[in-house]
């Protein structure tokens, strides 16, 4: 009999440490499917998504290097709710399909559990969540966040606010939650431990 196949969404408002708990997992053996940075291949230099960008927005959206210009479209979307749709409506179907290529790859691999990084997981309503086992909400309070982000981008507090305000609430996020790690102010090795001790259940 095939061994069950472990599906966790992994999500976390900006700046709440999931990308480091999902390095973790992946460590551990797990094989992370990363939607944030499979939407950022399409828009790069050659994606898939540029050629669309360019006939719905214009060239002017398309940087010199042949990437999508992300701090101008970053402002339009944010003015604009028609243009953020727009948007969507091309990458997010693109996204959909990498994101299938690489579940398929993975199983054929042999994992035995998958980790799907996604930031909009609890904003996607219930699409995500009919496709994993079990979502795992990284969380902190908003303050730690907006610590840690200005801290590695050096944004603006404002536009982390506006990014924040975009995203699902902090209750939200734990309303869908079947597990939580709270990383406000753990050392890295604790969150680690916490991490392992978490992954076991699912065979890591």
């Amino acid at each position: 009999m095939n061994p069950h196949i472990w599906r966790i969404g992994l999500t976390g408002g900006i700046g709440s440490g999931k990308s480091t708990v999902a390095s973790m997992l992946a460590a551990l053996g797990a094989a992370v499917i990363d939607a944030d940075a499979i939407s950022r291949s399409v828009t790069a230099s050659g994606g898939r998504a540029i050629a669309p960008i360019a006939v719905q927005f214009g060239t002017a959206m398309i940087g010199a290097d042949g990437a999508m210009d992300r701090q101008a479209m970053r402002e339009r979307v944010f003015s604009d709710p028609v243009a953020r749709q727009q948007l969507e409506a091309i990458i997010h179907p693109l996204v959909g399909t990498i994101t299938r290529e690489q579940t398929e790859a993975a199983i054929a691999r042999g994992a035995h559990c998958l980790v799907f990084d996604v930031p909009l997981l609890v904003e996607s309503g219930k699409r995500w969540r009919s496709q994993v086992d079990r979502v795992w909400v990284v969380d902190c309070e908003p303050d730690r966040q907006r610590e840690r982000v200005i801290a590695r981008s050096g944004l603006a507090a404002e536009e982390i606010d506006r990014i924040i305000a975009r995203q699902a609430s902090r209750a939200q996020r734990l309303g869908c939650a079947d597990l939580v790690v709270f990383n406000q102010d753990l050392p890295l090795p604790e969150l680690e431990r916490e991490v392992t001790e978490m992954a076991r259940q699912f065979g890591l």
